[in-house]
């Protein structure tokens, strides 16, 4: 059985810098494996500051060119990428989970998602025309939205598709020009969003692609005409970013790590609850910032907990999961495990050492479903973001003392309440730190034009990074007050 279509033969990727895809000089190749094999599919150039340079002078003359240009011209460009996304959305689905681990159900979800916020950005020209007032008898006022110039996104690894589209397709329909960084561990999906961007009709240097790694990202921070940089990652280079940027002067919207809490009462839906605390944790093999990987259990929900227990235990890894993005992922979340097993907690359901049948699959990065009974909210299983398919459950006796857990996270991306309730709910809805929260839904991702990003160490800056909230973050707003003449009928500001 194959799981997903591979790659024929190794893709070389290259940077897209002023239309033209081109090897930076001098830089060194790194292998791209696939997570499911463990083989060689790809290589990726590590760009240095110097390629980077080349590619924000390339940017420059088309980000004035393109600023230029009317926001309803701008569209049509995107209606044809968008077109484009479809004709191949299989191609890129299998591309996307052959280089992250993800199930190719999964890669075409994400690649959909993208779709939705290509959507709204296409909306703008009907939905952001600005704002125009006669403020007093003969003078107006109004506002005009702005780009910015040259701006850039830095992705992770786990949604070598998705999110990506959470950014370029907003920042250049509102006429930026942007550079996308993405994971060097994932680079071979990008360069098929940029083949699409040209062949769409984008002016060369509107969209540019720098592969690399530390020193590519640093140089985008530190390049005085980038003027803004959206980040996806972990913490601890969201929080590093942000404070780099800033110091230049930068807008910088930088999103970091989770530790999402489910708070499961004993009211609650029993098939609905099980089914979706399994998909929230073994969804994209827990490597998302949305999977809920922690289970308050209130009171008596012993048989529930079963369910959950049985349902994860039956996933199959390959069809049902995918694989972890590489061996090092692999060995801390086996640790990680040992280690809670070590302070306390019983091991309800062991993933270790499970993998596919057949030795096409013996090179790849698995681990089954796992989950952690009986945690305490001190251990390190309820604290740290594990980042892979790993379920802690912390048994408590009451709903004050589930809100309590989540609210000692210093992180603040999800949280969902499963009951059937509306009081309860609300509740929760309250109570909670988080800046996306379900009800009765395992992954609260909001559709757009509800925008996405949490509060505490999951988002540094301010805003959201999709939706309505993310056209402050590309734009600046010019503000114009007109008067023509004088008046002798009008009031002070007249």
């Amino acid at each position: 059985m194959s799981f997903v279509k591979l790659p024929e033969s190794v893709v070389p990727c290259r940077n897209l810098v002023g239309g033209e895809w081109q090897l930076p000089q001098g830089a060194a190749l790194l292998d791209v494996r696939s997570p499911y094999t463990g083989t060689v599919i790809g290589g990726v150039p590590l760009t240095s500051a110097a390629g980077v340079a080349l590619a924000v002078e390339s940017a420059r003359p088309a980000a004035a060119q393109w600023r230029a240009t009317p926001l309803r011209e701008r569209t049509q460009a995107l209606f044809r990428f968008r077109a484009l996304l479809e004709r191949d959305l299989e191609r890129l689905a299998n591309l996307a989970a052959s280089e992250a681990g993800k199930t190719v159900a999964e890669a075409r979800a994400g690649l959909l998602k993208g779709l939705e916020v290509c959507e709204f950005a296409l909306s703008l020209q009907n939905l952001d025309s600005g704002a125009h007032l006669e403020v007093s008898r003969g003078v107006t006022c109004e506002f005009r939205r702005e780009p910015l110039g040259i701006v850039a996104g830095v992705t992770p690894f786990n949604f070598p598709g998705m999110v990506p589209m959470w950014l370029f397709p907003i920042a250049v329909t509102l006429g930026n020009a942007f550079i996308l960084k993405p994971s060097e561990k994932v680079p071979l999906t990008a360069c098929g969003l940029g083949e699409l961007m040209m062949e769409a009709g984008y002016p060369p240097g509107v969209f540019s692609i720098v592969h690399g790694g530390k020193e590519a990202v640093d140089a985008l921070v530190a390049h005085p005409e980038v003027q803004a940089l959206a980040f996806v990652g972990s913490s601890a280079v969201a929080r590093h970013l942000y404070a780099e940027g800033c110091k230049r002067g930068k807008r910088v919207l930088a999103l970091g790590g989770a530790k999402n809490h489910l708070i499961v009462a004993p009211d609650a839906d029993p098939d609905l609850t099980a089914q979706a605390v399994v998909d929230s944790f073994t969804g994209c093999a827990g490597q998302r910032c949305m999977a809920g990987s922690v289970l308050l259990a209130v009171g008596d929900v012993e048989a529930l907990l079963e369910d959950v227990f049985q349902r994860a235990a039956r996933i199959q890894l390959g069809s049902g999961m995918g694989a972890l993005i590489d061996k090092g992922a692999v060995d801390r979340l086996e640790s990680a495990i040992a280690k809670a097993a070590a302070e306390g907690a019983r091991v309800a359901v062991d993933g270790r050492g499970l993998r596919p049948d057949g030795e096409a699959w013996a090179g790849g990065n698995w681990l089954g479903p796992s989950i952690l009974d009986g945690v305490r909210p001190e251990m390190e299983a309820a604290r740290r973001e594990l980042f892979g398919p790993v379920l802690s459950v912390i048994r408590v006796p009451t709903l004050s003392a589930a809100l309590a857990v989540e609210n000692a996270s210093p992180y603040g991306n999800a949280a969902s309440i499963f009951t059937t309730s509306g009081a309860v709910a609300q509740l929760v809805v309250e109570g909670v730190r988080a800046g996306m929260v379900g009800v009765n839904v395992g992954v609260p991702v909001p559709r757009e034009p509800f925008s996405f990003g949490g509060t505490g160490d999951s988002r540094f800056g301010h805003g959201d990074i999709t939706g309505v909230s993310s056209l402050d973050f590309w734009t600046q707003l010019k503000k114009v007050t007109r008067k023509w003449s004088a008046r002798t009928d009008g009031s002070w500001m007249s």
